[in-house]
């Protein structure tokens, strides 16, 4: 599986956060540890961050990627706030995903916004890492 990180210059970058009042972080850090045991360099920033927060982290920590965990039913909120954001900062090029308890239709419209792939409770691991690795390789250089 660490192959796959050889033909890049670096490690490939996720933040993972937990936005809003939501203060179950269980799935954030499986994720967090699954893809850091990928290979992938993680930066977790813990619970109770709001949008800003998150896109400002994921500025000042060269991101390319950033993955919400979201349980609170505010995911419709969150994630148009986050796309908004990133485009303010210039964040074109940062793929923005996540998971949890997310209707499909919503998973649906947030996808037309422009959130990548959203992931339900249960998922592989190794489907979330290959995802990301995926898209990295397709919409990063470094």
């Amino acid at each position: 599986m660490y192959s796959q990180f050889y033909q890049m210059n670096r490690p490939i970058r996720v933040l993972v956060a937990k936005v809003g009042l939501d203060g179950h972080d269980r799935g954030a850090k499986v994720i967090a540890t699954a893809l850091r045991d990928a290979g992938m360099e993680v930066i977790y920033t813990g619970l109770r961050q709001t949008p800003e927060m998150v896109v400002n982290a994921a500025l000042q920590e060269d991101v390319d990627a950033i993955g919400i965990s979201i349980l609170s039913g505010a995911h419709m909120t969150v994630f148009p706030k986050l796309i908004d954001m990133m485009k303010q900062k210039g964040l074109n090029d940062v793929l923005l995903t996540g998971g949890g308890i997310i209707p499909e239709d919503d998973m649906d419209k947030l996808h037309e916004l422009g959130v990548g792939k959203l992931f339900a409770p249960g998922t592989p691991t190794s489907e979330i890492s290959e995802y990301i690795t995926a898209w990295v390789k397709e919409n990063r250089s470094f």
